[in-house]
C-alpha cells in the first residue's frame, strides 16, 4: 500500500514537474521564431535576434505564465514586458556601453532604437503573450468570471461600431481618418468610411474577446481602450495596413513622427470604445446574466451616481489646487485664462478649479470602487491624469480657442510641461477620491451581506491592471517625448 502512495506521488509530481516547463518551452519556441521575424524586418543578425527572442520567451514563460490567465492579460503582460526589455537594452544599457552619457545623446540614441521598440512589442511581446494568455485560459477555467463570446463579439463590435461613428462623423469633418493613416490614399470619400468601419468593428470585436473578463468598470474600461488604441497604432498603422497596402514597411521614428496624429487619434477612439463598450457589457450582464431579485443594493443607483458626483468634485477641487503651482509654471493656465475676454491669471486659476472639479466628477462616476489601496489608486489615477492631457491640452483647449485642434509633435513637445501637472491632478483627486470611499465603506461593512459585496467589487490580486499600467503610461508618455 505505502508503494503506490508513493507511486502515485512520483506520477503526480512529474505531471506537476512537467506542466510547470511547458510554458517556458513553449516561451523559448514562440520567442526565438518571433526573434528570427524581427531579424528579417530589421535586417539585424539573425543569431542575435534568435537568441534575444529565446530567453525573453523562456524568462516571460518561468515569471509571468501564471499571471497570463487569458489572451487579454496575455498580450498586455507581454507587451508590457516587451517594452521594459526595450527600455533596459537598446535605450538604456547599449548607449551606455557606447558611451552616450548626456541626456540628449541618450534621447537621439533611443530615437534611433524606435524600429526595435516596434519590433519588440509586435514580434516578442504579441506572440508570446497571447499564445500563453490562450494556454492559461485553458488552464485555469476554474474560479474565473465566465467568459461568454456572443457577449463579447456582440458587446465589442457594436462598441466598435459605434465609437467609430462617433469618431468618424467628427473627423470625418476635415477628411482625416486616423484609423486608415499609413494605408495610402483611397479612390473615394465611401471607400475610406466602409474601410474606416471596417477597421472600427475590427478593433471593437477583438477588443471584447481580449478584454472581457479583465473589465470590471468604466474606469478600467477606458483605461483598457487607451492602451489597446496605442497597441493598434503599432499593429495597424505601422504594420498591417501598409502591408495591405502594398507599401514597404516603415518602422523609423521619422515616419512614427508623421504618423503622430493617428496615434492621437487612436488613443482617442479608445477612450471611446472603451466607455461605450462597458456600457452595453453592463447592459447585457443584467438583461441575460444577473437575475438575483434577493441581492440588493445599499442604496439606489440614483444616490451612488450623486455621492460618486458629489466625491469626484471634491477630489478633483483638492487635485486641482495642488497642480495649480504647475499649471501656472507651464503655461496653461493662461491659455485657460484666455478663453474669455478680460480674465486674469486669477481668473484662469479660478476657471481651473471649476474645470478640475467638473473632471474629478468624472473620476467619481468612472473610477470608483477601481482601487482598493494607495498604490492602486496613484497607478489609476496617473492613468486618468494621462487621459485628460490628450484630452485637454491636446484637443480641447485648442478647439475652444482656435477651433482646429492640433495633433502634430511640435504640439506635444510644447505641452509635455504641463503632463506632469496632469499626473499631479491625477494622482491627487485619485487618493482624496479613495480616502472618501474609505471612510464610507467603514460603515456599510457592519452588515455582512454588504461587506461580502464590497469584497466582490475589490479588484482581485493578479489582474493584468499593473501591466496595463506600464504600457499604457510608459508609451502614452514616452511617445511623445520620443517622437517630438
Amino acid at each position: 500500500m505505502a508503494a503506490s502512495e508513493s507511486s502515485i506521488r512520483a506520477q503526480v509530481g512529474s505531471g506537476v514537474a512537467g506542466s510547470v516547463w511547458i510554458e517556458p518551452l513553449l516561451g523559448l519556441g514562440l520567442g526565438a521564431v518571433g526573434g528570427a521575424l524581427q531579424s528579417v524586418l530589421l535586417t539585424t543578425s539573425p543569431t542575435h535576434g534568435v537568441l534575444l527572442g529565446g530567453l525573453f520567451g523562456l524568462a516571460f514563460g518561468l515569471f509571468f505564465a501564471q499571471r497570463a490567465t487569458s489572451p487579454g492579460a496575455g498580450l498586455i503582460w507581454g507587451v508590457g514586458s516587451a517594452l521594459l526589455l526595450w527600455v533596459m537594452i537598446p535605450a538604456g544599457i547599449r548607449p551606455m556601453l557606447a558611451g552616450s552619457s548626456r541626456p540628449m545623446g541618450m534621447l537621439s540614441d533611443a530615437r534611433a532604437q524606435f524600429p526595435a521598440l516596434v519590433g519588440y512589442l509586435l514580434c516578442l511581446g504579441t506572440p508570446v503573450g497571447v499564445a500563453l494568455g490562450i494556454r492559461g485560459g485553458l488552464r485555469s477555467r476554474a474560479g474565473q468570471p465566465q467568459f461568454r463570446m456572443g457577449r463579447a463579439i456582440v458587446g465589442g463590435g457594436l462598441a466598435g461600431t459605434l465609437g467609430g461613428l462617433i469618431f468618424g462623423r467628427w473627423m470625418s469633418e476635415g477628411d482625416f481618418f486616423p484609423l486608415l493613416a499609413g494605408f495610402g490614399e483611397l479612390h473615394s470619400r465611401t471607400s475610406s468610411m466602409t474601410l474606416h468601419f471596417g477597421v472600427a468593428l475590427l478593433i471593437g470585436a477583438t477588443f471584447g474577446m481580449l478584454f472581457q473578463r479583465d473589465i470590471r468598470g468604466y474606469g478600467s474600461s477606458m483605461g483598457w481602450g487607451l492602451g489597446y488604441g496605442i497597441f493598434w497604432w503599432f499593429l495597424g498603422q505601422l504594420t498591417l495596413l501598409p502591408v495591405a497596402a502594398r507599401i514597404p514597411l516603415d518602422w523609423s521614428a521619422e515616419h512614427g513622427s508623421e504618423l503622430f496624429g493617428a496615434l492621437v487619434g487612436h488613443i482617442l477612439y479608445g477612450l471611446i470604445l472603451g466607455v461605450t463598450y462597458a456600457t452595453l457589457d453592463r447592459v447585457w450582464v443584467r438583461l441575460f446574466i444577473q437575475s438575483d431579485p434577493l441581492n440588493r443594493e445599499a442604496e439606489g443607483p440614483g444616490i451612488r451616481i450623486l455621492r460618486s458626483l458629489e466625491w469626484g468634485a471634491l477630489a478633483g477641487l483638492v487635485g486641482g489646487l495642488i497642480s495649480s503651482p504647475v499649471m501656472l509654471a507651464t503655461g496653461i493656465l493662461p491659455k485657460i485664462a484666455g478663453l474669455g475676454s478680460g480674465f486674469s491669471s486669477f481668473g484662469g486659476l479660478l476657471i481651473h478649479l471649476f474645470i478640475s472639479a467638473l473632471i474629478g466628477m468624472s473620476y467619481g462616476l468612472l473610477f470608483r470602487n477601481e482601487a482598493s489601496s494607495l498604490g492602486l489608486g496613484v497607478a489609476w489615477g496617473w492613468l486618468f491624469g494621462l487621459i485628460w492631457w490628450y484630452l485637454g491640452p491636446m484637443t480641447f483647449l485648442p478647439l475652444m480657442l482656435t477651433g482646429v485642434c492640433d495633433w502634430s509633435t511640435g504640439a506635444a513637445s510644447a505641452l509635455l510641461p504641463s503632463l506632469m501637472g496632469h499626473l499631479i491632478y491625477g494622482a491627487v483627486t485619485a487618493l482624496t477620491l479613495l480616502l472618501l470611499e474609505r471612510r464610507y465603506t467603514r460603515w456599510l461593512i457592519l452588515d455582512p451581506r454588504i461587506a461580502a459585496r464590497e469584497l466582490r467589487r475589490v479588484r482581485p490580486v493578479g489582474t493584468p491592471a499593473p501591466a496595463l499600467w506600464l504600457f499604457a503610461l510608459g508609451l502614452g508618455v514616452l511617445l511623445p517625448i520620443l517622437l517630438g
